[in-house]
């Protein structure tokens, strides 16, 4: 077949999760393979593909934004849409002239034979939209797409599974994103050490449910098996050989399940000298029968119990969280709950979201649902309290070494810096001026806090 892409232009534009971003760069890669050439979203090109997200209302809005911004910025362009949006909505496109290519998950691999298919059909004067969409038991085997280069960047973020066997009340991901599907560990191994070839040293490890990493081969009585002490993770296994990657010099753990980390666990990842103190624990409530209503499987106590587990096994780690705001059913008495719980805890940082309705879930069909104000005046009040938690732990971390991983200079209050993250992923802004060796990209230092900054970032010097 003709090679129809041979010096196309193209531009990608990402919403949504950091799977979609490791996906998205997958996509760039295997576009600039076939002759490609990318260009910055917004200029016109002759492909823009808009890789969308489907989490919440908000997301399914600016998914259809991006769309329409994309057909006014480039007229005449083949507009491609994929992602969960597309998976779970793809029959609301079929009159939409904003899109011509409809693509869902598990597909992004083929996007570009889909493309170069799609370019042959317009040629013999066929019109969209053209649909790829596979149905729900389709989404199944993992879809690799490996990254071998991050142009530029000392962090890079690495899937390694996919789809969420959950089931929470309130989420839709299970269904656009499929039954849990993880990658072979070589195939991990094989990107990782590219990556750091290309001058990568942080390795940031991304699923859709990353805890079910490897799980898909066990039973489910063999799963639940698993996290209570009496065999090995995959997950284990994955970040010792990421971390024995060498030109890697830090593992970060996305997203992770409170179930799994046993003490067996933390203390296995304790072990590891390149792992990063930083854990994202999901949360979502700090009430228990807000948690039961949501299907979420750990109670409050349990997930206390996981905290101080992690705070033995490592020094002053950053534990961060998502919270969902105006559960329907949740009480004001609740919410309370849930506020004094974020400040008992003592989050380093919060991702709080009102909730947002999603048709086809369980918590769609529930009493008791709030009006927007109220679900974004209890998520305000929620980011308050996250922050002064978040300014109490970087707060402590002033005065104590600070292990920083440089990535780009920035002019901070007219003063030239140089920023990057620490191991906690705290930002640090280190004064070029207090600085007398040469502070360059990918570099590592350890430094002193100085003060913090109002947006809670530490400045050193």
């Amino acid at each position: 077949m003709t090679n129809h892409l041979q010096n196309k232009t193209f531009s990608v534009h990402t919403l949504g999760c950091k799977v979609n971003a490791c996906e998205s760069e997958a996509i760039k890669e295997m576009l600039r393979g076939c002759g490609c050439k990318e260009l910055p979203f917004g200029e016109t090109v002759d492909i823009v593909i808009i890789n969308t997200c489907t989490v919440t209302n908000i997301a399914d809005r600016k998914s259809r934004q991006m769309l329409h911004r994309a057909r006014t910025q480039s007229p005449d362009a083949v507009i491609l849409a994929t992602g969960c949006y597309v998976q779970e909505r793809s029959e609301e496109h079929r009159d939409d002239v904003s899109v011509d290519v409809l693509v869902g998950n598990r597909r992004k691999g083929e996007i570009p034979s889909i493309l170069n298919e799609v370019f042959t059909n317009v040629a013999q004067g066929e019109n969209g939209p053209f649909l790829y969409v596979g149905e729900d038991a389709g989404l199944k085997a993992y879809e690799d797409l490996p990254v071998t280069h991050q142009q530029e960047r000392t962090r890079a973020f690495v899937k390694v599974q996919d789809g969420c066997n959950q089931f929470c009340s309130y989420c839709i991901i299970p269904f656009a994103r499929g039954r849990i599907a993880s990658r072979k560990l070589d195939e991990v191994a094989e990107e990782v050490v590219a990556l750091a070839a290309s001058g990568v040293r942080e390795v940031v490890l991304n699923g859709i449910h990353l805890s079910s990493y490897g799980l898909e081969r066990y039973s489910v009585s063999e799963q639940a098996a698993l996290c209570v002490n009496q065999g090995e993770l995959p997950l284990l296994e994955l970040v010792r050989r990421v971390a024995a990657t060498d030109g890697i010099t830090r593992v970060r753990l996305g997203s992770l399940e409170p179930r799994i980390m046993t003490e067996n666990v933390v203390a296995e990842l304790a072990k590891i000298p390149k792992l990063c103190p930083q854990f994202h624990l999901s949360l979502q409530s700090g009430c228990d029968e807000t948690l039961k209503a949501m299907n979420r499987h750990y109670t409050t106590e349990e997930y206390r119990e996981v905290v101080e587990r992690l705070r033995k096994h490592f020094p002053d780690p950053a534990i961060t969280t998502d919270i969902i705001a105006g559960f329907p059913g949740e009480t004001e008495e609740q919410f309370e709950t849930t506020v004094a719980y974020v400040r008992e805890i003592g989050f380093a940082q919060v991702h709080v979201f009102p909730y947002s309705r999603r048709k086809g879930t369980v918590a769609d069909r529930m009493s008791g649902q709030h009006t927007e104000a109220v679900k974004k005046h209890r998520a305000s009040i929620i980011a308050e309290a996250a922050r002064e938690t978040m300014l109490v732990y970087r707060k402590k971390r002033l005065g104590s070494p600070l292990e920083v991983l440089l990535e780009e200079p920035a002019v901070i209050d007219g003063i030239d810096c140089f920023t990057g993250y620490s191991r906690e992923y705290v930002p640090v802004a280190i004064r070029k001026d207090t600085f007398s060796e040469e502070l360059v990209s990918g570099s590592e230092l350890t430094v002193h806090g100085t003060r913090l900054l109002d947006d809670g970032t530490i400045l050193v010097g």
